[in-house]
């Protein structure tokens, strides 16, 4: 299939578009490589992923002219929106990034699909919508109309657009909720890169809510494995939904919600630990109140992905961290002798 991806020079993008190629597929890449954290890894990941049956242009979502343009002439089978304002705290400094990427941009990726006759749409949502929920696990069944960020308002938003999109043109929208995804070629601003960076440096870490939040971390290459095998499985109308009890996970159109996490949740100390054992360090930690928009803990209930594509991620901690650390030794090695 001809598969276009958006966020491509992303931390999951790049990873998702060498696997769909990998299984024989063509990715068309967009990105509009933003400097919301250094360009320069953004643009190895994309020399990662090589030019076999990879095209890529550079351009925002909100570029209404240009998103029509390249489905008109690329006519994509499947797309996947992973381009997005990432970030919880950036959006209490920043809201209009989030609105501008993720309600206007993601508004023109359901407009091209629409009007392209895209076979399926899959999107990033985010474990954020959750909110103010202390339910634990979080099901894709949970209400989930308290957000505490802007940025987890512009994912609910996304997921209630495409419903609608769903609903009014047939278009078959599959949403997938990520729990914190960590490993090779993360994202800077994320905890594993903050803590890894600063424990090699002999730099105190920042650890939030005084070490007590629990996070379902998940090793990307669980996520990747996931939406491969969901690209051959659009959405469908779900016969027995009912508008007197109305699932929210799933509709009379062709919409699905999707947890993906590790359905295991890990104490941030744990996850500290992990790193300081892969490094033969001891960390220095500064212990600091919850952050505004953070919530204690995040805990996935997989069980309709298990059901759906008898997959569920596993990757352990100790495993995920030890391959993040050792492509961060290898990655900024080479860098340091390449100036």
């Amino acid at each position: 299939m001809k598969i276009l991806i958006t966020g491509t020079a992303g931390f999951i993008g790049s990873h998702l578009s060498k696997k769909l190629i990998s299984q024989g597929h063509e990715v068309v890449g967009i990105d509009n490589i933003n400097d919301y954290y250094d360009v320069t890894i953004k643009e190895d990941r994309l020399k990662s992923i090589g030019t076999e049956n990879f095209t890529f242009y550079k351009i925002n979502l909100e570029d209404d002219a240009s998103m029509d343009e390249i489905f008109k002439n690329e006519k994509p089978n499947v797309v996947i929106n992973l381009a997005a304002q990432a970030g919880v705290r950036y959006s209490l400094e920043n809201p209009r990034a989030y609105i501008d990427s993720n309600i206007v941009g993601f508004t023109n990726i359901l407009e091209c699909s629409r009007h392209h006759k895209v076979e399926h749409l899959i999107y990033a949502s985010s474990s954020s919508v959750y909110g103010a929920n202390t339910s634990k696990p979080f099901s894709t069944s949970d209400n989930i109309d308290h957000p505490l960020s802007l940025y987890a308002a512009t994912k609910k938003s996304n997921e209630l657009m495409a419903h609608t999109y769903s609903h009014l043109y047939n278009l078959p929208t599959t949403g997938l909720r990520f729990f914190t995804v960590y490993g090779p070629w993360g994202r800077p601003d994320m905890a594993l890169f903050k803590f890894t960076k600063a424990i090699v440096n002999d730099e105190a870490i920042d650890v939030y809510n005084h070490g007590k939040m629990m996070r379902d971390f998940t090793y990307v290459d669980d996520i990747v494995e996931a939406i491969s095998r969901l690209v051959q499985k659009p959405a469908q109308p779900n016969p027995e939904w009912t508008g007197d009890n109305p699932d929210p996970s799933s509709s009379y159109a062709p919409y699905k919600i999707y947890n993906i996490g590790n359905n295991s949740p890990v104490r941030l100390m744990e996850f500290v630990e992990a790193i300081e054992n892969k490094l033969g360090k001891v960390a220095k930690k500064n212990y600091m109140d919850l952050q505004p928009g953070d919530v204690p803990e995040t805990y996935a209930n997989v069980d309709d992905l298990f059901n759906n594509i008898d997959f569920k991620p596993e990757t352990t901690i100790q495993d995920g961290v030890n391959k993040f650390v050792d492509w961060y030794l290898e990655y900024y090695s080479t860098k340091s002798k390449e100036k």
